[in-house]
């Protein structure tokens, strides 16, 4: 009878200390909730928006809330002290702005924003030229737009000049000798506070054309007539880096880690995005140059 009772004692007390240690494994697996503020783009909505359920769908501790809206504006929040964990931007210049590692030509301020070795050439975009459903003015091609803008015959959405594709859009009138300003005094332009605005406008057929990205004209089903070159207005590269004022880095990396993955990268893609190309390598010089002659 003893060793009956001392067995079932044993047994117990082997019970409750594993039951003990599996619930100590998981309160070790269990992670505090974390919301995530990013800062991005507004030509992301979309897609940043898809990729959120997937992310949080694996991540259930996390909950990320996003701030849409231009990259200038988002900027100048983050300068005036708003919370923000991770910022997309879609142009170079506004990510340069907070980076001190930046030309100070550009970051005049010597705003230092970017966590070190956080940032990253996310995303690539094409500018495009779009027209409202059925085209009325029959606009084929950027060269063409160039044309009746000079002859005053088009009405032209475009984004505010503290807007990505609004800079891009400068470049282009710039590459055709067209003066913005002499455009705009004459009525032949209209602008937009992010590129979301500029879409509308075409799609409403308030106006002619418009010029935006083509993640945005795919968005919104706008006919695309014709892509700018790089030669017209440059490489259009979407910047991100997490913030040095992040309350979460090391979540925010993880997430800015996943956007990269094939997985994320599929949604980019489907809507117009690509992943950056990588530099090509520098040749090597070593083995190539002619040493010199050993005096005789």
């Amino acid at each position: 009878m003893k060793k009956t009772l001392a067995l079932l004692l044993a047994l117990a007390m082997l019970f409750a200390l594993t039951a003990a240690s599996a619930f100590a494994e998981d309160k070790a697996e269990e992670k505090e909730p974390v919301e995530l503020i990013v800062f991005a783009a507004a030509s992301m909505t979309e897609t940043l928006t898809e990729i959120k359920d997937m992310y949080e769908e694996a991540n259930p501790h996390v909950t990320i809330t996003y701030n849409f809206d231009s990259s200038g504006t988002l900027k100048t929040q983050i300068q005036e002290g708003a919370d923000c964990d991770l910022f997309i931007s879609a142009g170079q210049k506004q990510m340069n702005q907070l980076d001190i590692n930046a030309d100070p030509k550009v970051n005049t301020d010597e705003l230092d924003f970017v966590l070190e070795g956080s940032r990253i050439d996310l995303l690539e975009n094409k500018v495009v030229l779009v027209v409202p459903e059925g085209n009325p003015k029959g606009i084929e091609s950027f060269d063409q737009l160039a044309e009746l803008l000079k002859d005053g015959e088009v009405l032209m959405a475009m984004g505010n000049s503290d807007v990505p594709v609004g800079q891009y859009t400068q470049k282009i009138l710039a590459y055709y000798e067209l003066n913005e300003d002499e455009l705009a005094a004459a009525g032949k332009l209209t602008y937009g506070t992010n590129v979301k605005e500029v879409t509308t406008q075409v799609k409403e057929g308030s106006v002619d054309c418009g010029i935006v990205y083509c993640t945005d004209a795919f968005s919104a089903e706008l006919t695309v007539i014709d892509s700018a070159t790089a030669e017209m207005c440059g490489q259009v590269i979407y910047p991100a880096a997490v913030l040095n004022v992040s309350a979460h880095p090391e979540e925010a990396q993880a997430f800015l880690d996943y956007l990269n993955t094939e997985e994320a990268m599929a949604v980019f893609e489907k809507v117009g995005f690509s992943s950056v190309p990588l530099p090509e390598p520098e040749e090597a010089e070593a083995e190539e140059t002619v040493p010199e002659e050993t005096p005789a």
